[in-house]
């Protein structure tokens, strides 16, 4: 009897010990929630940091009051000054309630830097719009980061960064490294991609099917690009935008430039602009390809169908050619495969084959494209 009933105390006592240990985890996760900061700040901008940049003359031109701009102390407009993107460090309080946006205005600030500051005609260099918008992004998902921001609003101003970092990437293609840094770019754009991937699992969204897309084109020949959306539920999988960007992607595995360049000319712009780092290579694949399919001497390609193959304009098409080494005589193309050549590096920039797109152009369509609604 004793040691039967030492053997129910101690299965008690164990059990006990089983039962307390979910409650003291359920404490510990309700005291980290607990510790999590909400932002009380309504503006795009705390007012601390603004008096502070106002006195040490750190206001960016976007953000100044209107006739103040020449003082030897510009004043800030309080409807046009956003937070900045500020490192963290030793000492600094980056958790106060009152420098942190919550996320309904973090998604106002983020429509307002789209709609009056990237799609304005007013603001010019567009290399200046990027820089300004690009780091008061950054400051976006700071805030996001600190309060464990979630659902709809999170996923919207994820939405609306990855478009506008797809739209840099394609606009500012080419431009001096002082100016736009593609590898930033793509850091910053690869992290916000995961980031939003990662939020679609919290339930349904009307924009997954489009973004879903967008991270294979962006990422072709990545194989955890194609397995994650492999393992997608199949109403998703099926949708037509991921169809399309599977075959695009099954195009560039198979080496297949071809295949590969008729589908990119079934996609809207915002894909274009995603997949279009991928393009020179696969453009400069064709034209060896044909260069050993029709090496004759006496065999002319025309160049208006070498052209809609590559997906460019004629004189594009044959300014391309002429750089790799495939001769151009008016209306036709002579290959040869002895006469290809490779590009001398540098010298070819993915820029220089992107159709001339007017500045007026470019304005007016930033501000659909970013927000999803050409």
């Amino acid at each position: 009897m004793s040691s039967a009933w030492h053997q129910i105390r101690r299965g008690r006592g164990h059990r006990h010990k089983e039962q307390g240990r979910p409650n003291r985890e359920q404490a510990v996760e309700q005291t980290a929630e607990d510790l999590v900061p909400c932002g009380t700040c309504m503006t795009m901008c705390p007012d601390y940091e603004l008096r502070q940049r106002e006195a040490q003359n750190r206001l960016h031109r976007f953000e100044m009051l209107a006739g103040t701009e020449r003082d030897r102390l510009p004043r800030a407009d309080v409807s046009r000054a956003v937070k900045e993107y500020s490192r963290p460090a030793a000492g600094k309080d980056s958790t106060r309630a009152s420098d942190l946006r919550p996320p309904s205005v973090l998604l106002k600030t983020v429509c307002y830097l789209v709609d009056d500051i990237a799609a304005s005609s007013t603001f010019q260099p567009w290399t200046e719009v990027y820089s300004f918008v690009f780091d008061r992004l950054r400051s976006v998902r700071q805030d996001m980061i600190i309060q464990r921001v979630s659902g709809p609003d999170c996923v919207a101003v994820l939405e609306k960064s990855v478009r506008f970092l797809l739209y840099a990437s394609y606009r500012l293609c080419g431009q001096p490294l002082q100016y736009y840094d593609p590898r930033i770019n793509d850091t910053h754009l690869q992290e916000s991609l995961s980031w939003l991937l990662e939020s679609y699992r919290d339930g349904k969204h009307p924009h997954q099917e489009e973004f879903q897309a967008l991270s294979l084109l962006y990422n072709l020949g990545s194989t955890h690009a194609i397995q994650h959306v492999l393992e997608l539920p199949e109403r998703i999988r099926s949708s037509p935008a991921v169809q399309l960007a599977l075959a695009v992607s099954r195009a560039h595995t198979e080496r297949n430039p071809v295949r590969l360049l008729r589908l990119t000319q079934r996609l809207d712009f915002i894909q274009v602009c995603a997949v279009h780092r991928h393009l020179l290579p696969c453009r400069r694949d064709l034209l060896l390809l044909y260069s050993h399919g029709h090496n004759s001497r006496n065999c002319r390609y025309p160049l208006q169908r070498l052209a809609r193959l590559l997906f460019l304009k004629d004189p594009l098409a044959a300014e391309l050619c002429q750089e790799y080494g495939v001769n151009v005589s008016g209306e036709w193309v002579n290959f040869s495969k002895s006469s290809f050549t490779e590009a001398p590096s540098g010298d070819l920039q993915c820029r220089r084959t992107h159709e001339p797109v007017e500045d007026e152009q470019w304005n007016s369509s930033a501000g659909s494209e970013i927000h999803g609604c050409a």
